[in-house]
């Protein structure tokens, strides 16, 4: 067994590409392995502690804790950030896992490390992606009842999607009934689902995490938002302020500056795509009609009446930005939740 100090893994669904390198930066090691944890316990367990370099995917989280537990260091890069790899013009999974190890040796932020979920707080986690799944199955097949319908020369009258099965019994008969009956079954089925999955979500909320309660203080946060919140952030102590926190989300503009050019972009998106639709779904309801007067609608409602193009859409996200920094602020904090704070500033600033 060669003494190797980085280790590069390109991580496959049925393979892994292993590239080992030694203090001097010499390549000391290739090897592929399958995707089993004894084919990683029989590389990784008699070796001495090492620094390992993956990619974040679908198996980086249970295969860097693993590691973690064999004693080596895990570093698992942002795929978004590693463009060394994604660009090459000699891309394969040999390479990538030489880059990796590469990088990591020479300066491991290159890799901008990402932080994985505990195991514990992934399993919960599951429940919102299983959920989500469903909220998405739903939309499509609803989507193409109505299409269906549609192409005969009918509509089905708007309805909230609770109340679509219903509406379209009432509206349709004779054929088309009998042609959509199937995909009402089936859509009637998924939204017991999503409501036992809604009562899930509840129960792990107030029994795991209580937090969520002083979360959902602000109108417009549910026990999904919040639940999402707490799983996604994990741990509030690791941003110094709360500020941080639209960076991380994704929430902020990307900038593109060079001398006198500074250009306005849209948002990075650089974090989890779910949690984002949904502190700017909680943003839309504020601004909405049935939204409550607080500093959060004010400053939403003075920015979109600024006009221009896409004004609503733009202050909904600079909303969901305020209100992620709000969420963390009532997490980490003793004062109680009050909506209308800052809203002289508000006032003062329109």
């Amino acid at each position: 067994m060669k003494k190797i100090s980085h280790v590069g893994m390109d991580l496959g669904d049925r393979f892994h590409e292993i590239c080992g390198m030694d203090r001097r930066g010499r390549i000391a090691e290739r090897e592929r392995i399958t995707n089993t944890r004894e084919s990683l316990e029989r590389f990784f367990a008699d070796r001495p502690p090492v620094v390992v370099a993956m990619e974040a995917g679908t198996h980086s989280g249970w295969i860097a804790r693993l590691l973690e537990e064999l004693g080596h260091r895990v570093v698992v890069a942002n795929p978004r950030h590693v463009r060394a790899i994604w660009e090459s013009d000699q891309k394969s999974d040999v390479t990538d896992a030489e880059m990796l190890v590469r990088l990591v040796r020479v300066d491991e932020t290159l890799l901008h490390p990402i932080r994985l979920r505990s195991e514990a707080t992934h399993v919960d986690h599951l429940t919102l992606k299983a959920r989500h799944g469903l909220v998405q199955t739903r939309t499509k097949l609803i989507n193409q009842v109505r299409g269906l319908v549609k192409s005969l020369g009918y509509r089905l009258v708007g309805s909230t999607t609770r109340c679509f099965v219903s509406r379209a019994r009432e509206g349709l008969s004779g054929v088309i009934m009998e042609s959509v009956e199937p995909l009402l079954t089936i859509i009637e089925a998924v939204e017991m689902q999503i409501r036992a999955l809604d009562q899930k979500v509840k129960r792990i909320g107030a029994e795991r995490y209580p937090v969520t309660a002083r979360l959902q203080q602000v109108t417009g946060v549910g026990p999904l938002t919040s639940l999402a919140y707490v799983l996604m952030i994990e741990d509030p102590s690791r941003f110094r302020r709360s500020r941080e926190i639209g960076p991380y989300l994704g929430l902020v503009p990307r900038r593109d500056q060079s001398g006198e050019t500074d250009k306005q972009l849209p948002i990075t998106k650089a974090g989890n795509g779910y949690l984002r639709s949904l502190l700017v779904g909680s943003a839309q309801y504020i601004m909405g009609p049935f939204g409550p007067p607080c500093a959060l609608r004010t400053f939403g409602l003075r920015l979109a009446e600024r006009g221009g193009r896409n004004a609503k859409r733009r202050a909904a996200v600079a909303v969901a930005r305020k209100l992620a920094v709000l969420l963390h602020a009532l997490w980490v904090g003793d004062e109680p939740y009050d909506p209308n704070r800052g809203l002289q500033k508000v006032t003062e600033a329109a």
